[in-house]
């Protein structure tokens, strides 16, 4: 098993971490955040790169410094210039990056002027008042942080995120079917949910008869795992590196639906089919659906279902939230499938802060089977990305046009990601905005407002009519940035009445619009564009990441806009029918 992409992030960005406590360089502290980012991007693994003699400076970003840096990581597992900042600097500082409210900057000024280590000691400094006594926080900063400390207290341990947690499920997956005589291997719980975050992970396996020892030993010793908390016959436990506990469990053909289903959850849609089945005199677990002690259902999740009248329901609608109301009326949505994407609306390429030039993201969307690909650079406001005023849109535009007179079979849109300025105005002017043929609109600034400023700060944005596309509406970034604080129904109310689309973004920390409003948003007729905000050709496969979010947000293909030919976008982009 070689290293994943985002266990070399991990250690670079620790690395950025630490050196930004300390107070290191500031553009050596960003060139290993612009590493990381590239190296997370990457669809093919860094460390087969490496081992391949691959030159990673090919990527814009990482020079042959951090190249031989990642061939370090790859080839030893950890970098010695981490375990020398390690050494220098406290590493339980890097515990209160789950703050949401403080990055490495802030931390270093507590840990410098109060001493503060760990979270214990955060929370003891900011319920006596001293944080709010230091220079450039105060009293509002002082309560967000105890805010967050709650929250962070509630959920527990920290979730690895889908994404980060898919490349060992892929691999162990693969390795376990492999073997001789298996029948079956998925991954059901929150992973098969398509959870934005994943606690741990529960495979079922069926195999042939005396196949069950053969299987165990090769879950038990795949090169990933860390610890092996538990081996038995038809139950093993382990911990991976990533820190992640995996249960493997063997289960007969028979009982196989069932199980799944039952392990698949959650534990709320568990007991609202279990109550369907006692009102029919049926026992519903693991094992199957029994009438007395006569199995009648259980080797696919279809005979479960069937079994107390129901159609099947997807995984990702598992959460009691009215997919069994909607099974038994007939009103399960078709989920949106990858196949139904026809474009991406949100890119970057180098001319701000992406790695691919313009042909290089087409001829990449043109792989894809796409039919356009929206590029939107950042306005001006976004200064350290290279943000564009209007002169160098109107020269970006034109470079544009361009590529479009030789390309063939793919088309590039003219687009921008503009600033929503805090009054509610948009960064560039109406009369360059015009002419593009979309626009994504974001709030990167001051995302602290309260919720009545930051609701009105979006909606007076929306008023404007070349507003197409509500860019990640809640600014969050899972499990290091909380949302901010608006209303939402509110503003998708509003997006409703103006023609307005919001975008569900795909990158991994963000799935922004969150699912439960995304549900909302196409229940009161809002459309929503699915975009990767790509920053290189690779990012643009993080469609799939989109694709599970919408379909735990009840999206179908008709309440999704790219999933239009380009004439029929055109109409929705600029607010037609």
């Amino acid at each position: 098993m070689i290293m994943h992409n985002n266990e070399i992030r991990d250690i670079l960005a620790k690395v950025a971490d630490l050196m930004e406590i300390k107070g290191e360089n500031q553009f050596r502290v960003r060139a290993y955040r612009e590493a990381a980012r590239i190296v997370e991007g990457l669809s093919e693994q860094a460390a087969r790169m490496v081992e391949e003699g691959q030159d990673l400076t090919q990527y814009r970003g990482i020079g042959k410094d951090m190249a031989d840096k990642i061939r370090e990581i790859v080839e030893s597992g950890t970098l010695v210039q981490l375990k020398d900042l390690k050494n220098e600097v406290p590493v339980s500082l890097l515990d209160l990056m789950k703050v949401p409210s403080l990055g490495p900057r802030k931390i270093s000024h507590i840990y410098k002027k109060l001493g503060v280590t760990t979270l214990e000691e955060m929370e003891k400094a900011a319920g006596q008042g001293e944080i709010a006594q230091l220079n450039g926080f105060g009293q509002k900063t002082q309560q967000n942080i105890l805010d967050s400390l709650g929250r962070i207290k509630k959920k527990g341990a920290r979730r690895l995120l889908w994404s980060d947690a898919e490349p060992f499920v892929r691999e162990l997956r693969d390795r376990l079917s492999g073997i001789e005589g298996v029948r079956q291997v998925k991954v059901a719980g929150s992973f098969r949910r398509g959870k934005e975050t994943v606690g741990d992970l529960d495979i079922l396996a069926s195999c042939g008869p005396g196949r069950e020892q053969e299987l165990m030993e090769a879950f038990v010793s795949f090169e990933g795992v860390k610890n092996v908390l538990a081996r038995g016959k038809t139950k093993s436990s382990v911990i991976l590196r990533s820190g992640l506990q995996v249960d493997l469990r063997i289960v007969a053909q028979v009982s196989y639906g069932a199980a799944l289903h039952y392990f698949t959850g959650s534990k709320a849609h568990n007991i609202a089919v279990r109550k369907l089945g006692i009102e029919r005199g049926y026992r519903i677990n693991e094992y199957g659906v029994f009438y007395g002690e006569k199995r009648i259902a259980g080797k696919t999740e279809k005979e479960v279902y069937a079994s107390v009248g129901l159609a099947f329901i997807d995984p990702e609608l598992r959460e009691n939230l009215g997919e069994i109301e909607a099974a038994e009326d007939g009103r399960l949505p078709k989920l949106v499938r990858r196949s139904d994407i026809r474009g991406d609306l949100h890119s970057h390429t180098r001319r701000t802060d992406g790695h691919g030039n313009l042909r290089e993201m087409a001829e990449a969307a043109k792989a894809l089977g796409y039919e356009y690909l929206a590029i939107t650079e950042h306005s001006q406001k976004v200064a350290m990305a290279g943000g564009l005023n209007e002169k160098e849109l109107r020269v970006h535009m034109e470079n544009i046009d361009l590529i479009n007179e030789e390309l063939k079979g793919i088309r590039l849109l003219k687009g921008m990601e503009v600033d929503i300025l805090a009054d509610g105005s948009l960064d560039l002017p109406d009369s360059v905005l015009k002419d593009l043929d979309l626009t994504v609109c974001s709030v990167h600034y001051q995302q602290r407002l309260d919720r009545k400023k930051q609701t009105d700060r979006i909606i007076r944005a929306m008023d404007n009519p070349n507003l197409d596309i509500l860019g990640h509406p809640t600014a969050r970034l899972i499990n290091t940035r909380d949302p901010m604080d608006i209303d939402l129904e509110k503003i998708i109310e509003a997006a409703h009445q103006r023609n307005v689309a919001i975008e569900l973004n795909a990158q991994p920390d963000r799935l922004d619009l969150p699912h439960n409003y995304c549900k909302m948003a196409a229940e009161m007729g809002v459309k929503i564009a699915l975009s990767t905000d790509a920053h290189s050709a690779d990012n643009l496969d993080l469609m799939e990441n989109g694709i599970i979010a919408a379909r735990r947000g009840w999206l179908a293909k008709a309440d999704i806009i790219n999933t239009r030919p380009l004439p029929q976008l055109r109409k929705i982009l600029r607010r037609g029918a």
